[in-house]
C-alpha cells in the first residue's frame, strides 16, 4: 500500500473513531494491524428493524489498491438479510463493486450498510430463498431476522419460544444449533420440510 493509502486510511479510521455523529449511530472500528489493511467493523441494529439491540461484527480488508479499489467487507456475524448471504456474509452493495469511487470513505461504506439493514432491496439480492421469503412471507422474514439477531448477534428481544421448540427437536435428534436455525429458516420453519432436508 502507498503511502498516500496509508495516511488516508489514517485520515479514514480517526473520521470514524473520534466522529461523535457516528458512534452516536452505533458503528465503531477496530484496527487489527499497524498497516491498516484489516479492520473489525462493529454496527449496532438500528431501530425499527428486526437487527434492534443486535451487535454486528464486520471483517473488513483493505486492498493496496485503496482508494482505486474498493475494501472488501462482509458480515462476521450471521444475519438474515436478502442482501447478505447466510452462509457467507457476502453483502451485495452497488458502493462495494462497480459503483466505488474513490472518494467514497470507511465511514460512508459503514454508513451505507447500515442504511441497508434499514432498506433492504429484495430485488438485487445476494441470498435468494431470504429474498423470497422477505417478498413473500414478511411476517416470517420479520421474526425470522429477529430469531437470528437474537442467536447471533446477541439481541435483546424475547426469544421466539416456537422457533427455539423447533430447533430444539432438530438438536434433540443431533443437529447443530446453527445448522438447524439455518436450515428452518430456509424453509420458513417447516420443521417436516426441514427434517426432510437435513436427513434425505
Amino acid at each position: 500500500m502507498s503511502n498516500i493509502a496509508f495516511n488516508r486510511l489514517q485520515r479514514e479510521c480517526k473520521e470514524v473513531v473520534t466522529n461523535s455523529e457516528i458512534s452516536e449511530t452505533g458503528i465503531m472500528i477496530e484496527i487489527l494491524n499497524e498497516n491498516l489493511t484489516e479492520i473489525k467493523g462493529h454496527i449496532r441494529g438500528p431501530p425499527d428493524t428486526p437487527y434492534a439491540g443486535g451487535m454486528f461484527d464486520l471483517d473488513i480488508k483493505i486492498p493496496d489498491q485503496y482508494p482505486f479499489s474498493p475494501p472488501s467487507v462482509k458480515f462476521a456475524t450471521k444475519i438474515w438479510h436478502p442482501n447478505v448471504s447466510s452462509q457467507t456474509g457476502v453483502i451485495c452493495l452497488d458502493i462495494l463493486k462497480d459503483q466505488w469511487a474513490a472518494s467514497l470513505t470507511l465511514r460512508t461504506v459503514l454508513l451505507s450498510i447500515q442504511a441497508l439493514m434499514c432498506t433492504a432491496e429484495p430485488k438485487d439480492p445476494q441470498d435468494a430463498v431470504v429474498a423470497k421469503q422477505y417478498m413473500d412471507k414478511p411476517q416470517v422474514f420479520k421474526a425470522t431476522a429477529e430469531y437470528w439477531t437474537l442467536k447471533f448477534a446477541k439481541g435483546t428481544l424475547p426469544v421466539n419460544a416456537d422457533y427455539q421448540a423447533r430447533v430444539d427437536k432438530l438438536k434433540d435428534m443431533g443437529v447443530r444449533e446453527e445448522e438447524a436455525i439455518s436450515v428452518l429458516s430456509c424453509n420458513n420453519w417447516d420443521l417436516n420440510r426441514a427434517t426432510v432436508y437435513i436427513f434425505s
